[in-house]
């Protein structure tokens, strides 16, 4: 196992890749990168809102409808101009421009075959999968809506950390590690599991330290870019982490 540490890849984007920049660049429609981004975003963040239109009572077929017409409008040329960046936390502005979508919009447009309009790739069994474990009774759809919100930050850092890993040539590292992220414990005792990587205990030791070090240090980076300025990013990790301990 190397000892260096991974390093940070510089970006060639042309754009700072926050998701108000996506947002606000994609907005002039001139971009096809800022486009691009956006639609990425939209696959990585669909089930949060897919699971507050069901928590709203919609039935699954009309939430996958309305999940992907929502991001059809949003990726239409037009549509986000005129935005500004003084709403805040990202993660607030969604929702407020998807209960604007199902309150004003889907009442005037026209009914649409299911699939003809694919944004993003929706997982119906999946996402009612997941939805069947949703509370039932204890939780509004807003609630549900910040927790899954929550989870798919964490889960696009986690692939972040991982791919990271593995272009370093360090993807068996991360799946033997990875249980530290995860407030797990290994199920091999450090002795073990220096011995199965071929390390000493102290490198063993340091690789955590670094692995969960390089975690934090994604997680702010991706909050970051859910906020309006770096002001905001403690006060929005103690609410995400407030969230997910309801």
């Amino acid at each position: 196992m190397s000892s260096t540490a991974i390093a940070t890849q510089p970006s060639n984007a042309k754009f700072v890749t926050t998701h108000w920049s996506i947002v606000l660049a994609a907005a002039d429609g001139e971009d096809p990168a800022a486009r691009e981004a956006l639609a990425n975003f939209c696959q990585t963040y669909w089930y949060p809102l897919y699971a507050y239109a069901r928590r709203r009572g919609y039935p699954p077929a009309e939430s996958q409808d309305l999940t992907q017409e929502f991001f059809a409008r949003l990726l239409e040329r037009g549509t986000l101009a005129g935005i500004s960046r003084e709403g805040g936390k990202f993660r607030s502005f969604l929702l407020t421009l998807f209960n604007h979508f199902l309150v004003d919009e889907w009442k005037r447009a026209k009914a649409l075959k299911r699939g003809c309009c694919r944004i993003v790739s929706l997982d119906a069994t999946t996402a009612e999968t997941r939805f069947r474990h949703e509370p039932v009774e204890t939780e509004t759809a807003e609630t549900i809506f910040e927790r899954n919100w929550a989870l798919a930050l964490l889960q696009q850092v986690y692939e972040k950390l991982k791919r990271q890993y593995e272009a370093a040539g360090q993807g068996t590292i991360f799946e033997e590690l990875k249980f530290c992220l995860m407030g797990e414990r290994s199920t091999l005792p450090y002795a073990e599991l220096s011995a199965t990587l071929n390390v000493s205990e102290a490198a063993l030791k340091v690789a955590v330290h670094r692995l969960r070090q390089r975690y934090r240090e994604l997680l702010r980076a991706e909050v970051a870019n859910t906020v309006s300025t770096p002001a905001e990013i403690d006060e929005e990790l103690r609410e995400l982490f407030r969230i997910l301990a309801r």
